[in-house]
């Protein structure tokens, strides 16, 4: 009886000691994650290359969980916005998707305040998985109250595991979330829920951010406890990876905490275009030690198509057709493109497009939108526009960036592809109301653009001024180096050019096009006028 009762205290003593938070085991962990999809559920063309869809990617995400030692599936935000599927079914059809996936956990991004706290709320309340916000303080609201949390711990493995999230400062400047929504530290809030955690035994945690990659670099070493830091909001895309474009980081980004600790730092770029996949090895303290199989992965043509989601995916496309054919405003007169002459280079389509970006972006501090002459794609006739025909002005799905330029900066870009003018208008800018300059084609090129206004006031050189443009020229596109290499505050917003005009229309139905002199040509008599566009 005495050996009996000896093995037992042992016994006992010996499970004590495995359930003491010193004493976790090491494993690895395989962290599957994905972020700002901004409701693109079907494939879609990028430079060619089919990518994304709902469909491939599921496909990809039964793969790895079959292959990979402890999968968790996680989302860092900005599932919202976008396409027509959200404008119909308001993020519920990604939902679908995602329960079906086995998301385990979302940040809550900013566009997910997009309609407001009460279409948030109904996602939340049907998602099959937490929204995470460490920083983020619904307790005013009493929808969301209940349904987002600071952090999740997670048993994987036979191991907890801690997920915190994240949503970015600047919340309350760029998107809707309403009155009883409070932002609240940064670092404090994830640190205070990271402790929490720690104090429960846990010894391996992810921050899910919504903060973005720069911001990610920063808060790694301001924090700790942190061990992986999943991230999103500035569509960054890391790692090299043939056939993509240059990456803005290496994937993982490696960053020490305050204490000295390894960070990890990925992302997966955006619009479900790559699956981001790591497997993170923890030694028995839950440190960081190794890591492999670590880049993100494609999802393009090869990979194929689940079926189950493939169908899923159909059945949500019928009900499109009817959107499509919804009046989202009225012209009497029509909104005609025009050609450059030579008096003047403005284009009516022109004025109501940047109108529309700038009023999508001004409550985030923009003071001028401006829109490459290539990008104005079709007219308006007069009587109904429906969405159909909205699609055809604004056919790229660019989102909207705000870039910080100095007024000497702005001078320049606006400069920089007037050279070949006036046998070429290509890359010229056309700006939003209140912003106008005047092109002096008798000056040498690097000198022609005059009377510089922004928002009713003379351009200042050396003062900041935040302007919005298509995410096409924010990459260089019709020769806009110095966009693309500008070194000011950069932010793509998630919005579609095609949602900005769109919310435009209604808001001012009816609407017209006219002429108002914002951007005129001086021009020596005896040159002739040609336009390529």
């Amino acid at each position: 009886m005495k050996k009996i009762m000896s093995s037992l205290v042992l016994l006992v003593a010996f499970l004590a000691v495995q359930a003491t938070p010193g004493h976790a085991k090491a494993m690895t962990v395989t962290i599957l994650h994905t972020n700002d999809m901004h409701a693109h559920i079907e494939p879609f063309v990028q430079r060619g290359r089919t990518m994304g869809g709902y469909a491939r990617q599921a496909t990809l995400i039964e793969r790895y969980r079959a292959s990979d030692p402890n999968a968790i599936l996680l989302c860092a935000g900005d599932t919202f916005q976008g396409t027509l599927y959200f404008n119909v079914y308001e993020g519920l059809a990604d939902l679908a998707f995602m329960n079906l996936a086995g998301y385990q956990a979302m940040a809550v991004g900013n566009h997910e305040f997009d309609r407001g706290s009460a279409v948030l709320a109904r996602f939340a309340g049907l998602a099959a998985f937490p929204l995470l916000a460490a920083n983020l303080d619904v307790s005013a609201e009493p929808e969301l109250a209940p349904l987002i949390k600071a952090y999740l711990i997670l048993t994987v493995g036979g191991e907890r595991i801690g997920i915190v999230g994240a949503v970015p400062p600047e919340l309350l400047s760029i998107s809707a979330p309403g009155p009883g929504v409070r932002v609240k530290d940064l670092v404090i809030s994830v640190q205070a829920a990271v402790d929490e955690m720690t104090a429960q035994g846990v010894d391996k945690v992810i921050l899910l951010s919504h903060v973005g990659y720069l911001g990610d670099i920063d808060v790694a070493a301001l924090l700790r406890g942190v061990d992986v830091i999943v991230g999103g909001h500035s569509h960054t895309l890391l790692g090299t990876i043939p056939g993509l474009p240059q990456p803005g980081g290496p994937y993982p980004t490696v960053a020490r905490d305050r204490d000295g600790n390894t960070t990890l730092i990925v992302q997966a770029w955006d619009w479900g275009k790559v699956l981001g996949r790591i497997k993170v090895e923890f030694d028995d303290g839950g440190r960081v030690t190794r890591w492999n199989d670590a880049l993100p992965v494609p999802v393009d043509d090869s990979v194929p198509e689940d079926t189950t989601v493939k169908s899923l995916v159909a059945a949500l496309t019928r009900p499109l057709a009817a959107a499509r054919d919804q009046v989202v405003g009225h012209t009497n007169k029509g909104v005609p493109t025009t050609r450059a002459t030579a008096r003047h280079a403005e284009n009516p389509m022109a004025n109501v497009i940047t109108d529309a970006m700038l009023a999508a972006t001004e409550k985030a501090g923009s003071t001028a939108a401006f829109i490459n002459a290539g990008g104005v794609r079709a007219a308006l006739e007069p009587g109904p526009i429906t969405y159909g025909q909205a699609v055809t002005v604004q056919p790229f799905s660019n989102t909207l960036v705000q870039i910080d330029l100095t007024g000497a900066e702005l001078k320049a870009v606006l400069e920089e592809t007037l050279g070949k003018m006036p046998q070429s208008a290509a890359g010229l800018l056309y700006p939003s109301r209140g912003t106008s300059y005047v092109i002096d084609l008798a000056k040498p090129s690097g000198q022609r653009v005059t009377d510089l206004v922004v928002a009713g006031q003379p351009v200042e050189s050396g003062a900041t001024y935040r302007i919005t443009v298509p995410s096409f020229i924010a990459g260089g596109g019709d020769s806009h180096v110095l966009v693309k290499n500008a070194q000011g505050r950069r932010y793509d917003t998630g919005i579609l050019d095609i949602d900005a005009l769109v919310n435009f229309l209604k808001t001012n139905d009816p609407i017209d096009g006219r002429l108002e002199g914002r951007v005129s040509i001086t021009v020596p008599a005896a040159v002739a006028w040609a336009s390529n566009r």
